[in-house]
């Protein structure tokens, strides 16, 4: 596998300073399942009353553990809970020795731990198609368990990594019913990025106390917007994860609470836009903003069609301000589009418009901007009122180092 170590340059300046979420408490070890001389597990676990929701790939070929937290998803809310996370194995394709693994590590976590194997979710990422070490892990679980600390949360986020070059976490506090609520988040992901749900692992904590059913609905509602609206290379993971916990441990009732749901909207949409500025070989952050569409869903295909488009990719990170591009992107998207009523911004600048090159586009001012880290693509398809916005990143031949030996 390829050696990464250089930081992303889309990269923030470093870890935020995430609130300590009450009730919550995390560890991490080395147990060397594939990586040597880093942690590469998380354990956490989270108090009697803890309520989980979750979103998962639709992946035909999703693995056992994201299939065994499917299962668990909406079950039992009154024991504790856990969540244990491995990287560089994403125990995938693995067959019934995946199964086992999972069961195996549930049972294991649960004799530990102390909580019921129906409210142990675990996650793995990594190279799919080897056996899961599930024994490293297991040797590394009585430590894990005595170093539980609410302290721990930016050492969980390292944990959990693969090829990412940083550590992702994103935080919100809100004011309900005059207690102050906390959520705190962290994600991996930056390549096999494309929305199916999310981005390969997120785990968010919040000691808001929210039900099981009120959780659900604003965790699938607010990925449809967050981390189903982001893509690095249009291949959606085996293993990708979102889980939501609501510890309670606050007092204050979130459940349908509008101030909540849009905290947690920020958190999301943080996080997932980490993962694109983490983009394996990125070096531009780009936001494609597409108004007067048929209908959302449209807006949202023509969008993707943009951002997923190598030819639009490439030359973006070349600096090229290559407008047809984007113009052959909306026209193969399959959605609706009017060739003469479509018009295209790079940033303030109007290049296109009526089925024609803008009479005030300047070239050398598309070029100039084009240079910058972060770039707005703007299409209007002049059809309805339908809108959506998406976010995605350069395509670089740092991309094909990385993924060229990823099992090597």
């Amino acid at each position: 596998m390829a050696n990464i170590t250089k930081i992303s340059p889309l990269a923030p300046a470093h870890f935020p300073q995430l609130p300590v979420i009450a009730g919550v408490r995390f560890a991490t070890a080395a147990a060397g399942v594939k990586y040597q001389g880093r942690t590469d597990v998380m354990l956490a676990v989270l108090d009697s009353g803890t309520t989980v929701a979750g979103t998962f790939t639709r992946s035909a070929t999703r693995s056992a553990p994201v299939l065994d937290c499917q299962a668990k998803i909406g079950g039992a809310s009154d024991g504790p809970a856990a969540i244990l996370v491995n990287s560089g194995n994403s125990n995938a394709f693995t067959g019934h020795y995946g199964q086992t693994s999972v069961a195996t590590l549930t049972q294991s976590v649960s004799d530990i731990t102390g909580v019921s194997t129906d409210r142990v979710f675990t996650s793995s990422t990594g190279v799919i198609g080897e056996p899961l070490p599930h024994d490293r892990i297991i040797a590394q679980l009585e430590d894990l368990n005595g170093a539980l600390s609410t302290e721990s949360v930016e050492a969980a986020a390292h944990a959990i990594m693969t090829t990412d070059t940083f550590a992702k976490g994103a935080s919100a506090q809100v004011e309900i019913n005059g207690k102050t609520v906390s959520i705190a988040g962290i994600a991996k992901g930056s390549g096999m990025i494309a929305p199916d749900m999310a981005t390969m692992l997120v785990y968010i904590f919040t000691d808001a106390k929210v039900d099981q059913t009120s959780l659900q609905q604003s965790v699938s509602g607010l990925t449809d917007t967050t981390f189903n609206c982001i893509t690095v290379d249009s291949d959606t993971s085996t293993s990708d994860t979102l889980l939501v916990c609501a510890t309670g441990a606050s007092g204050a009732d979130a459940s349908g609470n509008a101030a909540f749901t849009q905290a947690l909207n920020e958190v999301m949409l943080d996080l997932a836009q980490q993962v694109v500025r983490d983009g394996e070989g990125a070096t531009k952050f780009v936001e494609i903003r597409v108004t007067g569409a048929a209908s959302d869903a449209d807006a949202k295909v023509h969008g993707l069609a943009i951002a997923n488009s190598p030819l639009v990719k490439t030359a973006i990170a070349g600096e090229d301000a290559n407008w047809g591009r984007v113009v052959m992107a909306i026209g193969k998207s399959g959605a609706a589009a009017d060739r003469d009523l479509l018009s295209i911004s790079f940033g303030d600048i109007l290049v296109a418009e009526k089925g024609w090159v803008s009479p005030s586009y300047s070239e050398d001012e598309a070029a100039v901007y084009m240079k910058a880290q972060d770039l707005v693509i703007a299409v209007d398809l002049g059809l309805g009122a339908g809108s959506s916005t998406v976010w995605t990143c350069d395509l670089t031949h740092g991309y094909i180092e990385i993924n060229a030996d990823y099992r090597s």
